[in-house]
């Protein structure tokens, strides 16, 4: 990964962390979608006008001339965004992953849904504005905001298309401009799709610049580098070369870093990074024991808590179903080593879900357990696998819990560590891993992989197990 690129992740991980990262999206993701992108939309406007809108750069203009030509009448423009819009396209795997990272703001200037239906299919509760109205109201459990600033397709009428529309924005939309303006000074954004020529943000962008001169947010913007167009001169080339990086230095104006890609695929490879890295900040621990072998009760218990505290103490999340003989004990060194700093809250580090072990119908329990392991897994990068038995019918035997979250946190390609000294299921687990250590740690092996059998060796007290753990997580953390 390039400097600049590796610097961008790095810097906007932490806004992640932080919960001061927005997203700020134009219409070229929804063209990857199959959506028109504005000069699509234009097109037969300005057919019927006798320009050509591919030749246009003030896109805008061209509705302001139809609007002009046909007495302010807009049920044309209405109709092409009805029509262009209003097929349900399937969000891009780029929405997808802007959907899986813990952002809360969004915005954007596109009229489709495509945001809200990658965030809705990952559980999300979405609150989307596009009137002033709206704004004044809180959608009850929201985890996320789409702002769509120029409207949406349900509502043609009122979206903002005309330059009359424009002119009028800051009068007509004032509430969308004061929000824009506070978050672009509150949160770091990153631009995507988009090709900064809306005036409305060119306006918001210049009054911030003007109000925090030297002390404005770094902002970031991924966009693709300029190539060879098809039967496009190299003067014609070289000038749009020149032309964009004019655009790019102009951008630093406003606090915003262009990270330059070759290859549209590079954007979703930067999104995947970004996901991995927040992903392996979080640890899900996974186990239940009826049985404690030789270690006992009351070792396993410290070692447990011992490997919470630790975990939190090195920043990272917990996630857990509070497996039976395990959970209590995560939970008292976790929350331990919580309370030992003012600086961390419960909500933020540690996320524990009992499983609802009431439900009497089979099947439903079935699905009821699947989906629960589903939302505990996919928040993490990491996964710790301990013990892993169960009583049934006076005879213990192996938890098929444990190996149905082992292989759930295979699919979702999360690192996996089972502690093969504790035997049960983990020691199961454990041989499988370590039996193709290079497929499932295919980076840094020759690190890995003596830590990892140091986890498997038999020991009589779990607490010599805490050292090579604990560089395992570290290793793979940092990766």
């Amino acid at each position: 990964m390039q400097k600049d690129a590796e610097d961008f992740v790095g810097k906007y991980l932490k806004e992640l962390k932080e919960n001061n990262a927005a997203v700020f999206v134009g219409a070229g993701l929804s063209r990857a979608a199959g959506y028109v992108d504005w000069p699509g939309l234009m097109s037969p406007i300005a057919s019927d006008l006798g320009l050509d809108a591919t030749k246009e750069t003030d896109l805008v203009a061209l509705a302001q001339y139809h609007l002009n030509t046909n007495a302010t009448n807009r049920h044309q423009l209405n109709q092409l965004l009805i029509d262009e819009f209003s097929d349900l396209k399937g969000p891009t795997e780029n929405h997808t992953l802007l959907a899986r990272l813990p952002i809360q703001t969004y915005w954007t200037t596109n009229y489709d849904r495509l945001i809200e239906a990658a965030l809705e299919a990952g559980g999300r509760r979405v609150d989307a504005k596009y009137t002033n109205e709206q704004l004044a109201i809180t959608r009850r459990g929201r985890d996320a905001v789409i702002y769509k600033m120029h409207g949406d397709i349900e509502h043609p009428d009122k979206a903002v298309l005309s330059k009359d529309d424009y002119e009028r924005y800051h009068s007509t939309h004032a509430p969308f401009v004061t929000a824009l303006l506070g978050d672009l000074v509150e949160k770091t954004f990153l631009f995507l799709g988009f090709s900064f020529s809306d005036p409305n943000l060119d306006f918001i962008l210049s009054r911030i610049r003007s109000r925090f001169t030297q002390h404005q947010r770094q902002h970031y913007c991924i966009a693709k580098r300029r190539s060879r167009q098809s039967k496009e001169s190299k003067a014609e080339f070289d000038y749009a070369l020149i032309k964009q990086e004019l655009l790019l230095q102009d951008l630093l104006r406003f606090n915003i870093k262009t990270i330059l890609v070759d290859e549209f695929s590079e954007i979703a490879e930067l999104l995947r990074t970004i996901e991995h890295r927040y992903r392996r900040r979080s640890v899900f621990i996974s186990g239940s024991a009826a049985d404690y072998g030789s270690w006992g009760q009351s070792a396993t218990g410290e070692f447990m808590a011992k490997l919470a505290r630790a975990l939190i103490e090195k920043d990272l999340r917990i996630t857990s179903g509070f497996g039976l003989g395990i959970g209590e004990a995560v939970v008292t060194g976790a929350v331990q080593q919580i309370y030992s700093t003012r600086q961390r809250s419960i909500e933020e580090q540690l996320m524990l879900r009992p499983f609802p072990i009431g439900i009497s119908d089979p099947q439903e329990r079935d699905r009821t357990f699947k989906r629960y392991r589903n939302e505990l897994v996919e928040q993490a990068g990491i996964a710790i696998f301990v013990m892993g038995n169960k009583n049934v019918g006076g005879k213990i035997v192996q938890a098929d819990g444990v190996r149905a979250e082992f292989e759930l946190a295979k699919a979702k390609g999360l690192y996996l560590i089972p502690i093969g000294s504790s035997g049960s299921a983990a020691s199961e687990l454990w041989n499988e891993v370590t039996s193709q250590i290079d497929v499932f740690f295919p980076r840094n092996t020759r690190t890995i992989r003596p830590l990892l059998k140091a986890i498997g060796r038999p020991v009589k007290d779990p607490n010599d197990l805490l050292e090579p753990l604990l560089k395992l997580i570290d290793c793979l953390a940092k990766e």
